[in-house]
């Protein structure tokens, strides 16, 4: 029978111990050779380095490599075998798995609300990947609760509720905004943690046009129904009305219904609009609302002495959505949600006080064990990506970068307004610029069914060119009354000036032809 050597733990000399057979499987140490996993993980180093990071966020370089799906089936070999690849084919795996990834560190990558490579984050989450933590309790996670508490709080603060609050990291805005939705119903009808929907009366929930579709979203889950959004009008700007809104909460009131919450947006997914926070906040008080804030998107801005009057309001609201994931780059995913109640009102809505991770006669203080609070048992530990760049930059490097991304979508804009064939949409209030593309051929058309028709088919196929062709990712959609037009989004500290010379150039170049 084979043996296997082990440490007595004294410092001795090794001691061989016979091995042992359990069902058929020979015991007799570990399987998993640790030393060709750290040969492995040392190799795969400088292909990370040269692939996903330099390259990444070059500009000479492309954005993406486009292949079709059925092309990536042949470029990936995607199949999984009864057997294991050799390491050297492993490698090659990961170098392809890059290569055809969308480089979204890119400086030309301006498709969606998150984008750039903050290096201090992205350490970060080498960190947080090889220790593998689950931030539950502190026993298993103790230096990743500290720091979640750290950043909650100093987050708290730029909001601006002086006597503190309380909140968790979740797995995105959407996330955030259940919470809020649940946290709300719960205040107001606290038997429906026991007794469920059945004894419950109807609730309305109030939100803008605009909103984000995770609202909706969190209306179903709960089992409040969409029906019982009540969707109020936003001006043409994006922002929410509040007269509209004071009208919907008197109706949904006539017609029996119970008024919970009402969720502003402050930065819209499209036009990056804010809803009138202060006005919001004054209806809600009057009749006893829930007043939750979506900042998911726009909440950089409170890094900002500049900016930061986008949310004048927000320190009004009951609870707030804040993706730092977004704005300020602390990589996918980074999203807090905040509540202004002290009273424990997130334990007493989730907590099951399970008997195996929360006793309460622990060795150490327990109120550190916080994951009672969240929907999630296992949870990353998403605050330590953005206190460990906080930590590199400071406040001022994060308003710094809020700063500039503003100004270069101001930038853009004036550009936009000077330059034959492009129209600008509305004024950025923020880091979305929306606009649109008019090729030679639509020029002298006037502005009837037929022009706004051909210029709704324009931005698909220039936005099948730029993807084809790798020189950079733009978002385009459809909006309200509006036929497509591209939408920017300037996040980036690596984005220049040239590079929002470049996306005008290169889309006249793309589609002077259309």
């Amino acid at each position: 029978m084979s043996s296997s050597v082990c440490e007595n733990g004294s410092g001795s000399k090794p001691v061989k111990k016979n091995a042992i057979l359990v069902d058929g499987v020979p015991l007799n140490g570990p399987i998993l050779d640790s030393k060709a996993g750290e040969r492995f993980v040392e190799e795969a180093f400088p292909i990370i380095m040269e692939g996903a990071i330099r390259k990444a966020t070059d500009v000479n370089e492309k954005v993406c490599e486009w292949q079709t799906p059925e092309e990536l089936k042949q470029c990936l070999d995607l199949d999984l075998r009864e057997g294991g690849e050799a390491p050297q084919q492993i490698l090659n795996r990961c170098k392809d798995v890059i290569k055809y990834s969308v480089k979204t560190g890119h400086p030309r990558f301006f498709n969606q609300l998150y984008a750039g490579m903050d290096h201090y984050s992205l350490v970060a989450r080498f960190i947080t990947e090889a220790i593998n933590p689950s931030v539950y309790t502190f026993e298993v996670s103790p230096t990743f609760v500290m720091i979640e508490e750290v950043v909650l709080k100093k987050m708290i603060e730029c909001v601006g509720w002086e006597e503190g609050g309380d909140g968790i990291f979740s797995p995105g805005g959407s996330v955030s905004n259940m919470y809020a939705v649940n946290l709300a119903r719960y205040k107001n009808c606290p038997s429906i943690k026991d007794e469920g929907l059945s004894g419950m009366p109807r609730l309305v929930m109030f939100t803008s046009e605009e909103c984000h579709y995770s609202i909706r979203k969190a209306a179903a889950f709960l089992g409040i129904g969409t029906k019982n959004v009540y969707v109020v009008p936003a001006d043409e700007r994006g922002k929410m009305i509040p007269e509209e809104l004071e009208k919907q909460v008197q109706r949904a009131v006539k017609e029996g219904a119970v008024p919970f919450i009402v969720c502003a947006t402050a930065g819209t997914t499209v036009l990056g609009a804010f809803d009138p926070l202060e006005k919001i906040a004054d209806i809600c008080q009057k009749h006893g609302l829930w007043f939750h804030v979506d900042a998911s998107w726009g909440g950089g801005a409170l890094m900002s002495n500049k900016h930061r009057h986008l949310l004048n309001g927000i320190q009004r609201a009951d609870s707030v959505a804040w993706n730092p994931h977004k704005m300020l780059m602390a990589g996918l995913q980074c999203c807090a949600f905040l509540v202004k109640d002290k009273t424990g009102l997130f334990e007493k809505c989730h907590s099951s006080q399970a008997s195996y991770l929360f006793q309460q006669d622990k060795f150490y203080d327990v109120s550190y064990d916080t994951g009672d609070k969240s929907i999630q048992c296992s949870r990353r530990a998403d605050a330590f990506k953005f206190w460990l760049m906080w930590k590199a930059v400071g406040t001022r490097g994060l308003e710094e970068r809020v700063n500039r991304a503003l100004a270069l979508a101001r930038y853009l804009a004036e550009e936009i307004k000077k330059k034959e064939g492009f129209r600008l949409i509305l004024e950025p209030e923020y880091a979305n610029v929306c606009f649109w593309y008019i090729p030679p051929s639509l020029r002298n058309m006037p502005d009837g069914p037929e022009f706004w028709k051909k210029l709704h088919q324009v931005a698909p196929v220039i936005k099948e060119r730029m993807m084809k062709k790798g020189s950079m990712m733009v978002g385009y959609q459809p909006h309200r009354d509006k036929v497509n037009f591209f939408r920017q989004i300037i996040i980036s500290p690596q984005v220049s000036r040239e590079d929002m010379d470049f996306v005008l150039q290169e889309i006249e170049a793309l589609g002077k032809d259309l």
